[in-house]
């Protein structure tokens, strides 16, 4: 059935307003999760995406929407690997892995900080803030892959402070199996934000160190406060994981345009 033209124009106007487009985009992805089973998102965390995709395409269009596409893939798969195994020991994400809204603007609200500062903040600000945008996912994909692949086939895991055997699963700890997966993890996300054009060539290693430094401050906080505040629960950990993925990212930016 042909449109009418009242339509079609009204389509257009919407498809070439950013923010426009945002809504509409995100609608039409997001309305199937409100009644499919929720394998990926809860009710409330598909709700919730659907808000951080409207902010992202409307802010930074299909650059910044696919890194958060990427990683949001990526850090599903890896959890559902060895979930048998991880459920069997206890120690597997609840809901089978379902993102709730808690889970969404933990690993995403320092991202989505970035991208409005992209839009409001004039162009002085770019490279940092689309550095400090790749740099936060990709400490949030290697905390998430080091994390998965750790407690699934860590041989050896050890308590950051102290160095000593812990049981997988464990707040703070680490093992080499696990730290290598996150290591990967940091680098996909960071080449895909090279590929869409929000990392230079030579920011590339400063996203990957940042995200590398970044899980091992998670780590460490597992490892020593987690456990003493109650209040610091994963959602705040991980916040902090990105929080510290996008200062060293954009402060590395900053170092990198003196040097250019």
């Amino acid at each position: 059935m042909a449109l009418s033209p009242e339509f079609s124009e009204i389509l257009l106007a919407v498809a070439t307003y950013p923010w426009g487009m945002a809504v509409l985009l995100n609608t039409v992805l997001i309305a199937p999760l409100l009644v499919l089973p929720p394998t990926l998102l809860t009710r409330w965390g598909a709700v919730h995406a659907w808000l951080l995709g409207v902010i992202l395409w409307g802010t930074l269009g299909w650059r910044g929407y696919l890194v958060v596409l990427v990683y949001f893939g990526v850090g599903s798969l890896v959890t559902k690997i060895g979930y048998r195994v991880k459920a069997a020991q206890g120690i597997a994400e609840k809901r089978g892995g379902a993102r709730g809204p808690e889970n969404v603007w933990g690993s995403a609200a320092v991202g989505a900080l970035c991208a409005l500062g992209l839009a409001f903040l004039d162009n002085s600000w770019t490279l940092a803030l689309q550095m400090a945008f790749v740099g936060s996912f990709a400490a949030k994909l290697s905390d998430t892959v080091s994390s998965e692949i750790g407690k699934a086939y860590g041989r050896r895991p050890i308590l950051l402070t102290t160095l000593q055997p812990v049981p997988p699963g464990t707040e703070g700890a680490v093992s080499l199996e696990g730290t290598l997966a996150g290591v990967v993890g940091g680098l996909v996300l960071t080449l895909v934000g090279w590929g869409v054009g929000m990392v230079p060539v030579m920011g590339i290693p400063i996203c990957l160190g940042a995200a590398f430094l970044a899980n091992l401050v998670e780590s460490w906080v597992g490892a020593t406060w987690q456990g003493q505040w109650p209040w610091l629960t994963n959602e705040w950990v991980n916040g902090i994981n990105t929080l510290v993925g996008a200062v060293l990212s954009g402060s590395g930016a900053w170092v990198f345009r003196t040097l250019i």
